[in-house]
């Protein structure tokens, strides 16, 4: 199956171990010197209408990923051992 990022930024993120809605995909992390996309990344939920700013966003490595579907991505992860990256933090997170 092949999609192109603008249908996978319209698919929501369920998680396999709680059976719990992680939220839609926003993002995606690029290696631009292999090629390879390595995350998808999930922006925090807004706090007080976006008065206090956001949470932190949520980043699923692409080895988590069990099944992308036509309406849903599965991965293989519970809320609680998800990855959190500010905005900044995109270089860090893996290298």
């Amino acid at each position: 199956m092949k999609c192109t990022f603008s249908e996978l930024r319209e698919r929501e993120v369920i998680s396999t171990a709680t059976g719990e809605r992680i939220g839609f995909i926003d993002d995606i992390v690029i290696d631009t010197e292999k090629g390879k996309i390595l995350s998808l990344v999930i922006y925090g939920r807004s706090r007080m209408m976006g008065l206090m700013g956001r949470e932190e966003n949520i980043v699923i490595p692409c080895s988590d990923i069990e099944r992308i579907g036509t309406d849903t991505v599965l991965v293989s992860t519970d809320n609680g051992k998800l990855y959190k990256m500010n905005k900044n933090d995109g270089d860090n997170l893996f290298g």
